[in-house]
């Protein structure tokens, strides 16, 4: 069966989104590590908004093709205490 017209760009498309995505991801562990998190953010919007982000990626992923990791394979994690 031929390729759809346009499915090529639709797949950049969300592969881009999803790039930006992740880089969004980043900066969210990023601003938890390093809890400057608490300047900006109440405890509860923090954790609304970094769920949303991790929701965020994994939908990217599956619309770019790829299969979301879960999070017990993320070896960048550190643990919580």
């Amino acid at each position: 069966m031929p390729a759809l017209p346009g499915r090529f760009r639709l797949d950049q498309t969300a592969h881009k989104w999803l790039l930006l995505a992740e880089r969004r991801l980043v900066y969210f562990t990023a601003l938890y590590r390093s809890g400057r998190w608490k300047h900006y953010y109440t405890e509860e919007t923090f954790l609304t908004a970094m769920v949303d982000v991790v929701r965020a990626v994994t939908i990217w992923k599956r619309l770019a093709g790829q299969t979301p990791a879960s999070a017990a394979d993320d070896n960048d994690l550190r643990p919580a205490a």
